[in-house]
């Protein structure tokens, strides 16, 4: 039984669910933001139990397989190593599920203090669906409509 889930979660079809599995988180923090569907199932922990234990399954995976872990620090001695990296099917759906699980981190950070700073959740919709797609480019947005929003500026919370 272990070995036709392993079989059945593949690299391709553990790709392909995250893909689609982050979506209605997105959804729902673009178009339900003050919903109690969002302040339950999407600003609360579940998302990230979710990926978190993906992740784990991969981390799993990759020793099963003998995958030498320490390589991934090459990234840190310049381009080319990260490049090298990026090469490995492995490391990059270790990536790929960080990248999700950060960029839906974000983007239920800009709602939940959008909501205490009042922020329209019209204004927020731009930033949330660039953080989706590119990450630090949509915080950057919310921070300048935050910033005039709030008529101040603060370096910490």
């Amino acid at each position: 039984m272990i070995e036709q889930i392993s079989d059945f979660f593949s690299m391709e079809m553990i790709y392909l669910w995250l893909n689609i599995g982050v979506l209605p988180f997105w959804f729902i923090l673009i178009f339900f933001p003050q919903s109690n569907i969002c302040r339950y199932f999407v600003t609360s922990i579940f998302p990230y139990l979710v990926l978190g234990s993906v992740y784990t399954y991969l981390l799993f995976l990759l020793y099963k397989f003998d995958y030498n872990f320490l390589d991934n620090f090459k990234l840190y001695l310049g381009i080319i190593e990260l490049n090298d990296l990026f090469s490995d099917n492995f490391f990059l759906i270790t990536f790929w599920t960080h990248f999700l699980a950060i960029n839906l981190f974000c983007g239920s950070w800009i709602v939940r203090d959008s909501q205490k700073l009042l922020i329209n959740k019209f204004l927020i919709i731009i930033p949330l669906l660039i953080t989706y797609f590119i990450g630090v480019l949509g915080i950057f947005l919310y921070w300048i409509i935050r910033i005039f929003y709030s008529k101040r500026i603060t370096l910490f919370d």
